[in-house]
């Protein structure tokens, strides 16, 4: 049994705005702006931590 995620599973506003150091209103913007679009998600992110 291995601890990996699904390629599948949606990403959390919590999980962005922990990994990131945003803001968790940030994060919730980011995530409803592109989905499940992951690759989206991160770069966004990443953006807004720079």
């Amino acid at each position: 049994m291995t601890n990996e995620k699904g390629a599948s599973a949606p990403l959390s506003a919590v999980s962005v705005a922990k990994k990131y150091r945003i803001t968790l209103e940030d994060a919730k913007v980011i995530v409803a702006e592109h989905g499940d679009d992951a690759k989206a998600i991160h770069k966004a992110a990443r953006r807004i931590a720079a």
